[in-house]
């Protein structure tokens, strides 16, 4: 049975050859994009700065506040303006500056290892407001090394309040917090978990509850909670729900 099954896992869906024509496909990477925001919960657009203009907005409702697909792609910049509380404007402003400041200062193609991430509130048609996390990332790049095109990935945040700006560097822990008085960048690592901290928070993102852990890691309960207070402290969180937004955002777990 096992030999029948690695024979079919690699045998199924082999590709033989691959036609100049399929070739071509690879310039489309629209369809790429358009492939991962099916698979993702996230709402995904990408950004043409030469245009300055949205190139593809997902169906994903979350960015949309209401509006369809066309609607925020026809809008473009202008649904910022239409979307934004007028203090968040204020602050995506400052990160626009901050951000392609610290962008121009970094060595050739090395820009597209760095992302930047930042919460700023969205207003619905309905007029409620709502926290969401931004993540911005280069696609292309033009001959002189400025960004042309950008994936930007949109999900709930698990924050109170806007901000919490940080810049990530692909493959490293470095990463770079905007302090919004300053305007300076402050470089720093990711935080760091042990084995057993990773162990508990994965737990928990399954839903178990801290005697449900303690009975799958054979501790007491009571040491799940002491485990439970230092991932908050080595992730400067107060919740859980904060410390799994903040793993996952730093690709801890």
């Amino acid at each position: 049975m096992k030999d029948n099954t690695t024979s079919s896992l690699l045998t199924k869906n082999k590709v033989e050859k691959i036609s100049t024509e399929d070739l071509l496909q690879q310039q489309d990477y629209m369809e790429a994009i358009k492939a991962f925001a099916r698979l993702t919960y996230e709402s995904v657009y990408v950004i043409d700065y030469e245009k300055m203009a949205f190139e593809y907005v997902s169906e994903n409702p979350l960015f949309l506040c209401g509006y369809s697909p066309k609607e925020v792609l026809d809008l473009g910049y202008e649904f910022y303006f239409k979307n934004v509380p007028e203090k968040d404007l204020v602050l995506l402003s400052l990160i626009n500056d901050a951000g392609f400041d610290f962008f121009a200062k970094l060595p050739g193609i090395e820009k597209k290892h760095y992302s930047i991430t930042y919460d700023f509130h969205l207003i619905s048609r309905e007029g409620k407001p709502m926290l969401i996390n931004h993540k911005l990332t280069p696609l292309f790049l033009t001959g002189e090394g400025k960004m042309w095109k950008a994936m930007c990935v949109v999900s709930l945040s698990h924050h109170q309040q806007a901000g919490n700006i940080c810049i990530y560097k692909q493959g490293t822990d470095e990463l770079w917090a905007l302090d919004t008085t300053t305007k300076m960048w402050k470089k720093s690592e990711k935080p760091k978990l042990t084995k057993r901290e990773i162990e508990i928070l994965q737990l928990h993102a399954q839903g178990l509850t801290i005697n449900q852990i303690a009975e799958k890691i054979f501790v007491a309960p009571d040491t799940v909670k002491y485990y439970r207070r230092r991932i908050f402290e080595r992730l400067e969180v107060g919740n859980m729900v904060e410390a799994l937004s903040r793993a996952v955002n730093n690709k801890i777990i």
